[in-house]
């Protein structure tokens, strides 16, 4: 077995409307992990329980073997994120929103960021609210990149996207993974996209997550 990078050890929620039943399972690094299931299932909710510093839950999220709740802030700088939900600035261009917001990262790279650009075809000089969604998700898949994340979460990343820009997206994952031993955990409804890209995948139904099976 290879190093857990992302553990729920019977985790439940315990705050909001919506809350996840009874959740277990452990990810390994270095492969792509899918959950599937219908908007509300609560698929969102799960990785709100990963980057919310407050618990929202029961139960414990190890990430890397510690425990994410003691030591939050921290243990985030290794974790990307890449939504439509994800914050940065509208009026900054992306090169401007690295330099703010990549200080934040103990280990942010920014000569690493903007290859990663380079290699997407996105101007660093583009003001973010002037992207497409499929260029913001780019820029958010290079800054997540820069800091040097081990875990990256994709909440619809490629939602509503054309197909050639779906394939570039999962091929620079691809080529990410195999240089380092990251971990990658998406949400998704669009189970064509899960059984193209996904090694492992679960079912998520009325917030009971099914376990990960192997994707043949």
């Amino acid at each position: 077995m290879g190093t857990a990078c992302l553990e729920f050890e019977h985790v439940s929620g315990k705050k909001g409307k919506f809350r996840l039943k009874d959740i277990s399972f452990s990810l390994e690094a270095g492969f792509i992990y899918a959950i599937a299931g219908e908007n509300g299932a609560g698929k969102t909710t799960l990785m709100n329980y990963i980057l919310n510093e407050s618990p929202l839950y029961d139960g414990v999220i190890r990430f890397e073997g510690e425990d994410i709740a003691g030591r939050h802030r921290e243990l985030m700088n290794a974790i990307g994120f890449v939504s439509e939900d994800r914050i940065f600035f509208n009026e900054r261009s992306a090169l401007q929103n690295a330099e703010l917001l990549g200080r934040f990262y103990d280990d942010f790279d920014m000569e690493l960021y903007k290859e990663m650009l380079k290699q997407m075809e996105l101007p660093g000089s583009r003001t973010y609210f002037k992207m497409s969604r499929g260029e913001k998700m780019k820029m958010q898949l290079a800054f997540a990149i820069a800091h040097k994340c081990r875990l990256l979460l994709l909440d619809e990343a490629t939602a509503g996207l054309d197909p050639v820009y779906r394939i570039e997206f999962f091929n620079m994952l691809r080529h990410r993974l195999a240089e380092e031993n990251i971990t990658v955990l998406m949400i998704s409804h669009n189970t064509n996209e899960i059984d193209k890209n996904a090694d492992y995948v679960a079912i998520m139904k009325e917030g009971s997550l099914g376990g990960f099976d192997e994707n043949i």
